[in-house]
């Protein structure tokens, strides 16, 4: 279970030797259902995101199991203080640490068994766990539940070639290997670990123990199989494999070694060389015998020692070729190998040279499959560079001795491999998603279902690029229920409401998404700023594809009741007006210019407004006195503002002051140079001249000193609802 002592523990259950532990986020209480996977895909469970903040669980999932039967019964003293800690923090792994250790430390089975099942739920890929867990069975006479752990954990980490050989140990120190069947069923599990692990770099204990245990049961042949198959996996030992076979081959006779037909056809091929030198040798002897002597007889049926020597130059002629090939395709992932630090699953996060390194890793194995087709996902210059650090070695295999580099297999053998140390990371999942995709839509969807459902509960951006998944082939129904899911493990999270609702309208169900918005806005009064966000989203859905500027209006309405200092509603209701008709909206548009003049706004915005109102008026007013009467307005409100006029009027206002977001919504712009206005005649008195008397110059004609400022011009109050946000409304 944990480290003796006070020695902390990696996230795979080991010693480590670090001064601390950093906490990780962890997941709601999973389904029972994560350990079920695809064989085909070779899921291995991983741990949630460490970057989340802590959510409460849910009590109920978090419950204490039910005793069995066979468990103690009172618990130690400080487990419910541990175990509650657990509960009221599951993100924290020290925590979890805290109480696997004590429990070990009072060496209580139950309270053991309890707190494993719990950590193992949210840290699957902690095989040191797992381990401990079958251990933990195993002493206590539960021969059969060991074997159910360690088959339970297998089924969350396929690749874990310690887990296999915990695994496949534990059936040899239990199983009565006289009966016929228990060599039936070990050799069977190592045929399901090596087509599991086998093809891991560091797969190289699994297949030496499957080798001696060959040997052990007397089947060399077996035993010669398995070294065959080995010399075609590149992998970290890859020379000493070579070295066993032959000294596995010059240990024993070839034909208790070889396969009968290999054998037969070499015997058959050497007797032959071997015939052919003897009459080659007999010619030349005969012409020195002396006349009379006959030649010595020869049987012909015998295997000399000279023969079976020969018959093993042969068979490692053969193997130094398939040893060669496969010693360019190691040369070829060693550099990447290197480059990978922590092969395991832990809660500290990977610097970004890690990160990068596997990366480049799958970029180059993917490019194996097909060198004239690139990842979608790779950057050029990355290419470029990996082409240049690592060379590939020029294939001269033959079909016998090919070494598997073009197999789909072993792409994604590696991604697994990189979900298990980077299960932390979206950015993995996601791209894994994208590979499958082209070659199955099941098998992308299986991947999206472990990651969301088991590792990354609390990240959104890979929930959301599921429901996109299932959207874009057809299941509305699995793209809804993976966003609802998504939301109530993340409440109050704007951009899933959106998308939510974003789904619908693309479904044709404008009522659901109408509805969804509504529920939103009267979910967030408590909080102005997310109320007005979608308060603003809602107006624009009912003005746009509702056709119902009357509702949308109300909308807005409601919400200034609720928000009256948010210049954004302001500013949505001001353009909802002017883009009505121009004679009918006249008195609507100057009220809502009164109205945010009335409101707690900063004196920059009201000019905004007032300067809006002016314009409107200069454009589609009846009279001239309507418009005398709204200048002399804004003038008196340059006035009261003092010296924000002269900044506002000549577009000299802080880069950093009010602009307009296209979703409507008011935000700072940058300092970059206002867009290029085009040229417009000047067809009314310029801007005053300092030092000029102003009275005589600050008549209706100056209006046009603001008017034409390209200031103004780029505020581009007619692009008013981009949908562009974060998952948060901006501030």
């Amino acid at each position: 279970m944990a480290a003796e002592g006070c020695e902390e523990m990696s996230g795979n259950g080991e010693l480590e030797e670090s001064s601390a532990m950093e906490a990780a986020e962890v997941p709601a209480f999973p389904p029972t259902e994560m350990v079920e996977m695809s064989d085909e895909n070779g899921s291995a469970a991983e741990a949630p995101e460490a970057t989340e903040a802590p959510v409460d669980p849910d009590p109920a999932s978090f419950s204490m199991p039910p005793a069995a039967e066979d468990e103690e019964g009172e618990l130690p003293a400080d487990f419910e203080r541990l175990w509650k800690a657990t509960h009221d923090n599951p993100q924290d792994f020290t925590a979890w640490t805290d109480l696997l250790q004590y429990c070990e430390q009072e060496g209580h089975v139950t309270a053991s068994r309890r707190a494993l099942e719990a950590f193992l739920v949210r840290y699957p890929l902690c095989y040191g766990y797992w381990k401990k867990f079958a251990d933990l069975e195993r002493r206590a006479g539960y021969n059969n539940k060991a074997e159910e752990v360690c088959i339970q954990g297998l089924q969350a980490i396929p690749l874990s070639v310690d887990l296999w050989i915990h695994y496949i140990n534990l059936l040899l120190g239990t199983l009565d290997m006289n009966l016929p069947e228990s060599p039936t069923r070990i050799r069977g599990v190592f045929e399901d670990a090596v087509q599991a692990a086998g093809l891991d770099f560091h797969s190289d204990r699994l297949w030496d123990l499957y080798v001696e245990w060959e040997k052990e049961q007397g089947n060399m042949r077996n035993a010669t199989a398995v070294l065959d198959r080995v010399l075609n996996v590149p992998t970290q030992l890859y020379n000493t494999h070579y070295d066993k076979f032959k000294e596995h081959l010059n240990s024993h006779e070839p034909k208790e070694v070889l396969p009968l037909e290999e054998y037969e056809e070499l015997r058959a091929s050497c007797r032959q060389s071997q015939k052919a030198e003897r009459a080659e040798q007999a010619q030349e002897e005969e012409e020195e015998r002396p006349p009379g002597e006959e030649e010595p007889a020869t049987p012909e049926d015998t295997d000399t020692e000279e023969l079976m020597q020969k018959i093993r130059e042969q068979v490692l002629v053969r193997r130094d070729k398939v040893y060669q090939d496969n010693e360019g395709e190691v040369r070829k992932r060693w550099h990447f190998e290197d480059a990978i630090k922590r092969p395991y699953f832990h809660v500290k996060p990977l610097d970004r040279l890690q990160l990068r390194a596997w990366h480049s890793y799958l970029d180059w194995e993917i490019a194996q499959l097909n060198p004239d087709t690139k990842d979608p996902n790779q950057d050029p210059n990355q290419a470029a560079t990996e082409e240049s650090e690592v060379t590939a070695q020029p294939q001269e295999g033959s079909e016998d001795a090919a070494v598997v580099v073009h197999d789909d297999h072993r792409v994604r053998i590696l991604f697994e491999r990189c979900l298990i140390a980077c299960a932390l990371y979206e950015e993995f999942w996601t791209r894994y998603t994208q590979y499958l995709e082209l070659q199955s839509v099941d098998e992308a969807r299986a991947v999206f279902k472990r990651a969301c459902e088991i590792h990354l509960t609390h990240k959104p951006n890979i929930h959301m690029h599921w429901a996109t998944f299932e959207e874009r082939h057809g299941d509305l129904t699995e793209a809804r229920r993976v966003l609802e899911a998504l939301e109530k493990t993340l409440p109050g999270l704007a951009v899933v409401r959106l998308r939510r609702a974003a789904l619908e309208r693309r479904a044709g169900q404008l009522d659901q998404s109408e509805a969804l918005l509504r529920e939103a806005v009267a979910e967030s009064k408590e909080k102005p700023m997310l109320h007005a966000f979608y308060s603003i989203k809602l107006a624009r859905l009912l003005l746009k594809l509702g056709r119902s500027p009357i509702r949308a209006r109300k909308v807005l309405q409601e919400a200034l009741e609720i928000s009256p200092d948010n210049d954004k509603l302001h500013l949505n209701l001001l353009e909802l007006e002017v883009s009505g008709d121009p004679w009918a909206s006249a008195e609507a548009v100057q009220e809502c210019v009164t109205r945010a003049l009335a409101a707690p706004l900063a004196p920059h915005t009201k000019i905004l407004f007032s300067q809006r109102g002016l314009q409107f008026a200069e454009d589609y007013s009846s009279s001239i006195q309507s418009v005398l009467s709204v200048y002399e307005e804004h003038q008196k409100l340059l006035r009261e503002l003092g010296g924000t006029k002269r900044g506002a009027e000549n577009g000299d206002e802080d880069p950093e002051k009010l602009s307009k977001s296209d979703d409507g919504s008011a935000v700072a712009v940058s300092g970059q140079a206002p867009p290029t206005m085009p040229h417009v005649p000047i067809t009314t008195p310029p801007p005053p001249v300092m030092g000029a008397d102003m009275s005589a110059q600050s008549g209706y004609g100056s209006y046009s000193n603001w008017y034409q400022q390209p200031q103004y011009g780029s505020y581009g109050y007619q692009n008013t609802w981009n949908y562009n946000q974060g998952y948060y409304p901006p501030s």
